[in-house]
This record gives C-alpha cells, sequence and structure tokens, in this order.
C-alpha cells in the first residue's frame, strides 16, 4: 500500500470505521500533532483498522508518562508513540552550556529510558519512538561531525544510540523519520513556514509516509506480515526471456541494466536469510526456466533458495493459488512482483488480497519503489528465519515420502517425531515473540506476546509457559508451538494462549501438547483445564479444537477433567528442559 495524499486520508476520517479491527494508540509530542492524528487514523482505514487514538496535550510527553496518576494510563492505550522533534532538541541544546553539549545524546536517551520504564510500570508495553532527522545548525561548518559538542555530531549519536536502546527492549519500535526525511529531500519533509505559524515539524507532504510506517508497525505487531515474495521471471528477475533469447542471452551481472536485476535478486536473497519464504510464478517451460538458474554465471539465486517453484503455461492466478495451498499461508500474506501491467491486473481483480505492487517503468527504479513501499515489515527476528525455505523443501519431500504409506498411522510412526519441551527462557523469548506474531490460523485466542510480554510470563508466579519444537527424520521445524496457562483457581488452570505453526498440522502435536498440559495439572494439584475459543476472520481452522481433543463446552469455556484423562495416542517422544 502506497502513502496516499493528506486530503485523502482526510476523506477517509468520514468513512465507517464500524466492523474494522481496534488499536488504542496514544499520540505526544512536543509540538502540533493533530495533523499526524488525522494521517494516522485515515492510513488506517486504508489497511482496514480502526486506530482510535488518545493523544496528549501540545507538549505533555513527560506529564503525562512520568505521572502514573495521568489520563494516559486511564485510556485503556495498547501502544504509545511519542515524537519528540529536531527543532525542539536543538533549542534545548542551545540552552545547554558549552560544557554540557557533549554529552546531549546521552540525556536524550536517559529520558527514553525513564520514560520507558513508566509505560511498562503502566502497563504499556509497546513504544513506538520517532528518531531524529538531521538539522545542522552550521556552527562548525563541515568540521561539525568531528566535534562531540556540535549539534550534527550529538544527534547522530541520539539515533545511534535509539537505536541501540530499540535492540535491547524488544517492546520499543523506531518510527524512523531520519530515513523518511532522506528519501523525501529536507525540503519536501520539512516546511520552516509551517513550523513557524502552526508548530508542525513535519511538512503535509511528509505526513502520510510517516502515517504509514505507523501503520505498518501496528499492524505487524498485531499479526499482518507478509510471508512469501512471489516472482515473475523474464524481464523482473532477469532481463530478457529465456524461452526466446536463451540463458545465455539473460541481462545479469554488473553492466549496464543488467546490473538492476542482479541488485533486486541480491534484495530477495537477504529477504530469504530473513525468513521471507521465496517463490516462483512464470509463465516459463520450467525445465527452461530452472537451466537459467544452474548456468548462468550471474544468477545470484539458485533453484534451491525457492520455497515453491511454479514455471508452466498456467494462468498467474492459478499458480499463485497452488503456491499458497503449497505453502499453506494466506493470501494476505503474499507479495507478487510482475514487470507486465496485465498479470499484474489479473492477479488483484482475482486474488484481491495478494499485495501487488505496481513496478516502475525502468527496470533500473525497482529497488529504489520497492524500498519506499517497505512491504516486509516486521517486529521480531532470529537467526532460525534463515533456515524457514530450508524447513518447507524437507516439507515437500515429507509429502512425497507419505504417498508411499498405506495408511496414515504408519507414516506417522515412520517420521521418527521428537519434541523438545521447556518453559520460556533466554532462548525460547525471541521465537516465542516471532511466533505469536506469524500466526494467525492455528491460534486459539489471537493474544499477541512481545518479548517483553513473554519474558513477563516467563517470571510470573501464576503463570506457566511452554515452548514446543518438532524434528523428524527429515528434519528440524524448530519452535512450532506455544502454551501459556494461568491459575484461575487453586483447582483449574486456564489456557491464555495456545498457537501453533500450521506447518505440524495432522502429525499429532495437539495431541502430544494436551497430554504434556495435563501431566503438568496433576503435577501442581489442579484438576481442571479450562480454555477458550475467540473467533477471529482467520482462526475457523481451531473452532472445534477444544471439542475435538475431548474438552466439555461450559458456558463460554471448555473444561477437561483432568482426573479422569487418559493420554492420547501420538507417535512424538518427549524431551522436557
Amino acid at each position: 500500500m502506497q502513502p496516499l495524499s493528506f486530503q485523502r486520508l482526510k476523506r477517509n476520517l468520514r468513512q465507517d470505521f464500524s466492523g474494522l479491527s481496534t488499536f488504542r494508540l496514544a499520540l505526544l509530542g512536543d509540538s502540533s500533532t493533530q495533523l499526524l492524528h488525522q494521517a494516522i487514523r485515515g492510513h488506517g482505514y486504508e489497511a482496514g483498522w480502526n486506530i482510535e487514538i488518545w493523544e496528549a496535550d501540545y507538549d505533555q510527553a513527560d506529564l503525562q508518562i512520568l505521572d502514573p496518576g495521568s489520563e494516559l494510563y486511564a485510556a485503556g492505550i495498547a501502544a504509545c508513540l511519542v515524537v519528540d522533534s529536531t527543532r525542539k532538541l536543538l533549542r534545548k541544546f542551545n540552552a545547554l552550556a558549552p560544557a554540557e553539549r557533549a554529552g546531549f545524546a546521552d540525556k536524550v536517551i536517559d529520558r527514553l529510558a525513564r520514560r520507558w520504564q513508566a509505560l511498562r510500570q503502566g502497563g504499556i508495553e509497546t513504544l513506538i519512538y520517532a528518531n531524529f532527522p538531521e538539522e545542522d545548525d552550521r556552527v562548525f561548518g563541515q568540521f561539525g561531525s568531528k566535534v562531540p559538542a556540535a549539534f550534527i555530531h550529538q544527534i547522530r549519536k541520539a539515533n545511534v544510540l535509539l537505536q541501540e536502546f530499540a535492540v535491547e527492549h524488544a517492546g520499543v519500535h523506531v518510527l524512523d523519520l531520519a530515513w523518511l526525511q532522506n528519501q523525501l529531500g529536507r525540503e519536501r519533509f520539512f516546511s520552516p513556514a509551517m513550523y513557524v505559524t502552526a508548530e508542525l515539524t513535519m511538512s503535509v507532504d511528509a505526513l502520510p509516509h510517516a502515517a504509514k510506517q505507523v501503520v505498518d508497525i501496528l499492524a505487524t505487531a498485531s499479526g499482518a506480515v507478509k510471508k512469501c515474495l512471489i516472482l515473475d521471471l523474464d524481464n523482473t528477475l532477469w532481463g530478457g526471456i529465456v524461452g526466446d533469447d536463451g540463458w545465455e542471452n539473460l541481462q545479469l551481472g554488473g553492466l549496464g541494466i543488467g546490473k538492476a536485476f542482479t541488485e533486486l535478486q541480491e534484495w530477495a536473497r537477504k529477504l530469504k536469510q530473513r525468513g521471507i519464504l521465496l517463490a516462483v510464478c512464470s509463465k516459463n517451460t520450467q525445465s527452461v526456466a530452472e537451466e537459467a538458474f544452474r548456468k548462468h554465471p550471474d544468477m545470484v539465486l539458485a533453484i534451491e533458495d525457492f520455497a515453491a517453484f511454479r514455471a508452466n503455461w498456467e494462468t498467474k492466478v492459478e499458480n499463485i493459488r497452488a503456491i499458497q495451498q503449497q505453502l499453506n499461508i494466506g493470501f494476505d500474506s503474499m507479495v507478487f512482483l510482475d514487470d507486465n501491467a496485465f498479470e499484474r491486473e489479473m492477479v488483484k481483480a482475482q486474488l484481491p488480497d495478494v499485495t501487488v505492487p505496481d513496478l516502475p517503468e525502468d527496470p533500473a527504479e525497482y529497488l529504489d519503489a520497492l524500498y519506499a513501499l517497505n512491504l516486509f515489515e516486521t517486529a521480531s527476528w532470529s537467526e532460525a528465519d534463515a533456515v524457514r525455505t530450508d524447513q518447507y523443501r524437507v516439507e515437500a519431500q515429507r509429502a512425497a515420502a507419505q504417498a508411499t504409506f498405506a495408511n496414515e498411522d504408519e507414516f506417522l510412526a515412520h517420521l521418527e517425531m521428537r519434541s523438545e519441551v521447556r518453559p520460556f527462557d533466554t532462548y525460547t523469548v525471541p521465537r516465542v515473540a516471532q511466533l505469536s506474531q506469524r500466526s494467525n490460523q492455528y491460534n486459539l485466542r489471537t493474544v499477541r506476546y512481545g518479548e517483553e510480554d513473554a519474558k513477563r510470563l516467563a517470571a510470573s508466579p501464576d503463570h506457566v509457559t511452554r515452548s514446543f519444537t518438532l524434528a523428524d527424520r527429515f528434519g528440524d521445524h524448530g519452535l512450532i508451538a506455544v502454551v501459556v496457562l494461568a491459575r484461575q483457581s487453586p483447582s483449574r488452570f486456564f489456557i491464555e494462549n495456545w498457537f501453533m505453526s500450521c506447518r505440524v498440522l495432522k502429525r499429532g502435536m495437539e495431541s502430544f501438547i494436551l497430554n504434556h498440559l495435563v501431566a503438568v495439572c496433576r503435577e501442581h494439584g489442579v484438576g481442571e483445564l479450562a480454555g477458550e475459543y475467540l473467533p477471529t476472520a482467520k482462526n475457523e481452522l481451531v473452532r472445534d479444537h477444544y471439542r475435538g481433543l475431548g474438552f466439555r463446552q461450559a458456558g463460554n469455556v471448555w473444561v477437561l477433567d483432568c482426573d479422569g484423562y487418559v493420554d492420547r495416542p501420538c507417535h512424538i517422544a518427549a524431551s522436557v528442559t
């Protein structure tokens, strides 16, 4: 979704927001934020969100955040957005004695740390903090970058320290206004006249771009992530038509327009290393397309980099449907790149949930256009993401093996499955948070956990946390399921959350997990295990989860009697930490 005009975003405010997913956001700043408020709410509507914004009065961030009895903490806020402007920081910097200016950046981050601590104590676990677009008073000219007491030196240092703070505190997200100013240019981003007359530190042109970044962060933290990049081949991933020109004559490499396609492939490879699945969807003969990957010396991507490879003469729509079924992910988690406008429009019309960017006519402009769209926002990352494509490729081997067995039970026994079960710890916390944000279909209550949430639950005496891995003779799925139990009474545990990767459906993992949960209940002297299904647009898959596992319905919850429970059969061996 590209940033829209501010006028259109304002018109959206007159639309009907009922029926949209609601998110409560606090907006605080040291300058005027009313127009940013409108832009965020208008962009939220475009993305299918009703972002209800509680806006603090002018320059009241510290008063609201640091006072535990303030209106902020009574407003039911899920996340807090703070925008401190570079221009206001310059005025504070100017007020310091010259000897104090070299420590200004540290003071900025100290204030951030105090705010973050107060927000967490007040129950707000998500902070979006705007970084600082560069502004140089030119007091030292070009030499300023070498002078710690120069403002440009301190504002650059503050941005680096802010990044490091966000790395250390998973609930803190950076709204990258410095990048946005670099993209738009200083003249488009900031209007001196608007600042002087209306205290606006972003121009009307810049506001929709900033609003989109905020909505991207909120949507991703709520589970709306892109998981797969589907690529056309001819004149998209390389220059030329392989079936006509031959692989020898494709445009790739460091010369001419080939450089643009090579750099696009390098970008796609980095996405794959980050955990985004790559897929091919091309009108081509598969053997001809594969030959190009195997033989062209300047090819960056290999066939093994793709989780799905569809090169045939079916329509792009049919092939994307086949990719969706193979990978078992939602259409709304897919991005499709194709140089052909006709093919793009066909996919948009028939698969409206798939994101289909309009690529520029000139391939040299592909990457800059894709960078600006920010299609693959994420709220977490771990090194385990690098093997996600391999996991999907191995799944195809499992499917092929399954076809050789007479029944499913024999196949499951053949897999030699094993699961490591452990409480949340330093190793599992980032993976728990990531699975929480990515799991939409097999998610009983769709309560999202950030890393700070997972750490809090791990330390809570009133909760029992468990993560589950799954491996078999073909390979390792990694961490695939999470359950959190909350003690509801001396005799009952409530399943606060149960979510699982759809990649392990029909493996018996549900039975294995339930067997373990009942054992936990018995260990704690608890006789009942209760659960709840909260329906969403995406979790219809688990509507009968508890019924199928033998729970009885009691009002709005499902209850299992642990005393009479008999372990359900499964072919998974346990390794409990």
